[in-house]
């Protein structure tokens, strides 16, 4: 409980089966009342939350009247549609009298598999954030198809907690955690706490459903607890289907963690530092002094470039004297950076025609 209690960042997985009556395909809105009062005591600690909902399909075919024979790709793709609008209104209503503002983002596959697409989600997510607004992630399933798709939220959950430097992944489940084998038909079954390193062993335990969960539901546990613990971020499985499951948890509610190695900060400029540069910018002793003091690298530090890379590339940043201080993610392509180095930031939009970042290389993304 102290990594969640320390944490400033959590990303929160609500499947559909917690959200929605699957006999009357309503929405459960007392449960989401409950989920809002923990949102909003979360919030009131300065954490930052993004919520990775699952729901709109679920509702969507319940106001369209379908049943699951009905289901097929256009009519699931239809059920988003309709769903989403209803998914999204209801976090609204329930946030608001926390005076918690809500934003949605729906997302494909695509989008963190194309670098520029994951670099303008990451922007957007990280903007909304220092708004204090909660966003509300789910797959865009009107649009998606199976090459596109994550296929599951326990996954897209994973990512966005790697999206966005997130210290704790919760995922909402309808167990209350990872078991050595199925405790319906073994006793002896036990509970694991904690997990510090997903071993083959570990691997072997999610082989058999738990608690109507499927197999493949914990082995896609396990895969996004993978991906979680390598951005840094501590994964969190435990029971959902309880009033106010957040402050369950911090109660005591039995749960297993898989703890990460590294904090998210960490990971991230490993993962930085470890990638190959395809370009270089070579800057001046303002922006080395800029640096070491924390701050992001700006146009006007910037003396020359070498290279052709792209927007989100990896780029090595050197002293006049030729001497390599850092790897960074650039924020322009080498054309665009060419135009605009050696000027003041606010002067990007009249010499590329838009708005662009203020900053070459932002601080967050530099691994010294």
């Amino acid at each position: 409980m102290a990594s969640l209690t320390k944490a400033k960042r959590i990303v929160i997985k609500v499947g559909s089966t917690l959200l929605v009556d699957k006999n009357s395909g309503d929405l459960n809105l007392t449960w989401l009342e409950s989920l809002a009062s923990d949102v909003s005591l979360l919030k009131s600690r300065g954490i930052d939350l993004v919520l990775v909902s699952s729901g709109s399909i679920a509702l969507g075919r319940g106001i369209l009247g379908l049943q699951d024979a009905e289901l097929s790709l256009e009519n699931s793709q239809a059920s988003a549609a309709v769903g989403q609008i209803r998914l999204a209104r209801a976090y609204e209503e329930v946030l608001a009298p926390f005076f918690v503002k809500t934003a949605q983002i729906l997302v494909t596959l695509e989008d963190s598999s194309s670098r520029r697409r994951y670099l303008n989600t990451r922007a957007t997510m990280e903007r909304l954030l220092t708004f204090g607004v909660v966003p509300i992630v789910n797959e865009n399933d009107t649009v998606a198809t199976d090459e596109i798709r994550y296929g599951d939220n326990d996954r897209l959950a994973a990512q966005i907690a790697a999206t966005v430097s997130a210290d704790n992944l919760i995922l909402l489940s309808d167990v209350d955690g990872l078991y050595s084998s199925n405790p319906l038909t073994n006793p002896d079954a036990k509970r694991l706490d904690i997990i510090k390193e997903i071993t083959p062993e570990i691997e072997e335990m999610a082989g058999e459903g738990v608690s109507g969960i499927s197999k493949g539901g914990m082995i896609t546990k396990l895969m996004a607890a993978r991906t979680a613990t390598q951005a840094g971020c501590a994964m969190v499985i435990t029971k959902g289907d309880v009033p106010n499951p957040i402050t369950e948890l911090e109660n005591g509610a039995n749960c297993t963690w898989f703890k990460p190695n590294v904090d998210p900060q960490t990971a991230r400029k490993r993962w930085i530092s470890s990638q190959k540069s395809v370009g270089k910018l070579i800057i001046d002793q303002g922006a080395v002094t800029a640096l070491i003091d924390g701050k992001s690298l700006l146009p006007i530090g910037v003396t020359s470039i070498e290279g052709n890379f792209s927007r989100g590339d990896i780029v090595s940043i050197y002293s006049v004297s030729g001497r390599e201080l850092a790897k960074g993610i650039c924020a322009y392509p080498a054309v665009e950076a060419k135009l605009i180095i050696g000027q003041n930031s606010n002067e990007i939009e009249a010499i590329l025609g838009y708005a662009g970042r203020a900053a070459v290389v932002h601080r967050d993304d530099l691994a010294f």
